[in-house]
């Protein structure tokens, strides 16, 4: 009975000592994902990555047609300007001792030349007038001058301001076939012409 007594105030004393300041117990483990759960978040993150790779993507692939567009349109305007150039550029020629426009080809090539002015209203041209070696130097610079202006006149005449047409001529001076013949005198006697402003880009005229 003493025994039993004892051992009972012994457990008593525990249990008060533990209340009064003992330490406490420990935590709970906390609860471990599943695999399940593990799966499921992986799964989220992968669907998000290939998302935001898939708009990476479009957007790199739409920026890559805006600056083909930008170079084809910048190298189409490239082309239509060299192009309008080399019509401009184009050369007409006269009769022996003679500066009026001939009627035909030469005519065609000035209307050609009035239509891109018309059409490329910041454009000027210098002409030049030119002539074969035969004659004096005196009379040919003359001649030349006469040559150029003809072909200003014309294109004046249509309606092409005076002040976007300069003249000069060469005389004998500048053949390009320095031959001494029919032919080469034939090629010789001609007007060039030359873009003094305005070509940086040039339109073609509608038709054309």
């Amino acid at each position: 009975m003493r025994r039993t007594l004892a051992i009972a105030l012994g457990a008593a004393v525990v249990v008060l000592a533990a209340a009064c300041g003992g330490s406490p117990p420990p935590p709970p483990p906390a609860p471990q994902p599943n695999a399940d759960s593990l799966a499921r978040v992986r799964d989220s993150l992968a669907r998000e990555q290939a998302r935001q790779d898939s708009i990476r993507r479009a957007q790199e692939e739409a920026a890559q047609r805006a600056a083909q567009a930008r170079a084809d349109s910048l190298a189409a305007v490239a082309r239509t300007t060299d192009e309008v150039k080399s019509m401009v550029g184009t050369m007409i020629h006269f009769d022996f001792d003679k500066s009026n426009i001939r009627p035909g080809e030469d005519t065609q090539t000035l209307d050609q030349k009035f239509a891109i002015l018309q059409a490329n209203p910041g454009l000027s041209v210098e002409i030049v007038g030119n002539c074969d070696e035969r004659g004096s130097d005196e009379y040919n610079m003359a001649l030349g001058n006469r040559r150029a202006l003809a072909a200003k006149q014309y294109l004046v005449s249509r309606g092409i301001s005076a002040d976007r047409i300069s003249t000069k001529s060469m005389g004998e001076e500048n053949p390009i076939n320095p031959a001494h013949d029919e032919d080469a005198w034939a090629q010789n006697r001609r007007d060039e012409f030359n873009v003094t402003a305005g070509g940086d880009v040039l339109m073609k005229p509608p038709g054309m």
